[in-house]
């Protein structure tokens, strides 16, 4: 830190002094996406909703003591973070 100062009263620059920051850039490519995949999470989101639906229904209608809100929102929670995960993992 010492010799940072004495450049900076000196006024003494080291040769490439303005490139020595930065060393490397890499730049790398986003992964292509996967339509297989994206079509499997559209078909397991419509099948949670089916599924949520039939659950909504079946509690009430053979009146089961607990919410059905105790199913329905776990799954979407986990559904959300598994779909969160696919889009950002690279990111």
């Amino acid at each position: 830190m010492l010799a940072n100062l004495l450049h900076l009263i000196s006024r003494r620059m080291q040769p490439g002094y303005d490139r020595r920051f930065v060393q490397v850039v890499a730049v790398r490519k986003r992964p292509a996406r996967n339509r297989r995949m994206e079509r499997l999470i559209w078909i397991c989101w419509g099948l949670i909703a089916v599924k949520s639906a039939f659950i909504a229904w079946a509690v009430p209608h053979y009146r089961i003591p607990f919410s059905p809100l105790w199913v329905i929102l776990p799954t979407i929670a986990f559904a959300a973070l598994c779909t969160a995960v696919y889009h950002w993992r690279d990111r």
